[in-house]
This record gives structure tokens, C-alpha cells and sequence, in this order.
């Protein structure tokens, strides 16, 4: 990328759909406009899409987690709801955090395919920068 291009996410990453970040045994919160884009995704009412797939604690609405990972990963598919994923799942693992701290870049670069693996730091930090820059930061759709 020249200095007088448009920075593209696909410059630094492309989601390979390997699930690696959808382990563990925590999850995602859902705002509301996550909730409306899950349950048009899914095609399901608010009601079943509430009592199969999240964990609702008061107004904190959640996805649940099953056998160690998000309840929409699938070994052989991926994430089952990848069009209605939270902003959450569509920013990472673009994180603002890797611009300040190399070994969290390095971290995250490690743990996820889709990262752009031939860019130096200092690329991706300027072509990361540029997208935040355009207000790209929220829209993330790899």
C-alpha cells in the first residue's frame, strides 16, 4: 500500500473462520443492535433465539458457551452465524491495543491465521492506524 492508496481490512486480515478466538469459556455480551442482527441471521423470533442460543443475566444479554467454546462454532463450519455475529466477533482481532504494545501484536499475529503474516509491525500499525482513522475501527467484517 502507497501512501496515496485506501487502506482495505483484507490489507492486514481476512478471517479464515479457523475458531480459534470462538474458545474458551467466556463470551460475548450483545447490544442491541447485535441482538436484532443475530435474530435476523438466524430467522428465528427474539423469544427462541434468546431461549437456544444466550445466557440472559439481568439486562446483560450474552452468548451462551458450550463444551468450551461459543455456542455458534461448528468444527466443521466455523462460526454458524458469521453474517449476525456480534461487532465484538467483527472487530478481533483487530484490537486498538496491538498499535501500542508490539507483544500483544505478536500475541494475537501467533493465534490468528487471518492476520497479514508478511507485513512488519510497523506496516500493519500504519495501515491499522489509517482505518481507525477512517472510522473503519467499528465495522470490521473479515
Amino acid at each position: 500500500m502507497n501512501e496515496n492508496t485506501v487502506p482495505d481490512v483484507a490489507d492486514i486480515f481476512v478471517c479464515a473462520r479457523c475458531g480459534f478466538c470462538c474458545h474458551g469459556e467466556t463470551t460475548v455480551s450483545l447490544d442491541e443492535r447485535d441482538q436484532e442482527r443475530m435474530i435476523k441471521a438466524l430467522g428465528l423470533t427474539r423469544e427462541q433465539t434468546q431461549a437456544r442460543y444466550w445466557r440472559v443475566t439481568g439486562s446483560v444479554v450474552q452468548m451462551q458457551v458450550r463444551d468450551g467454546h461459543c455456542i455458534f462454532f461448528d468444527d466443521q463450519v466455523g462460526c454458524t452465524v458469521h453474517e449476525g455475529r456480534p461487532w465484538r466477533c467483527r472487530q478481533w482481532p483487530l484490537h486498538p491495543s496491538m498499535l501500542a504494545d508490539e507483544d500483544n501484536y505478536r500475541t494475537i499475529t501467533d493465534s490468528c491465521p487471518g492476520l497479514n503474516k508478511e507485513l512488519s509491525y510497523e506496516q500493519f500499525c500504519r495501515i491499522f492506524q489509517a482505518l481507525l482513522d477512517l472510522g473503519e475501527g467499528g465495522k470490521f467484517s473479515g
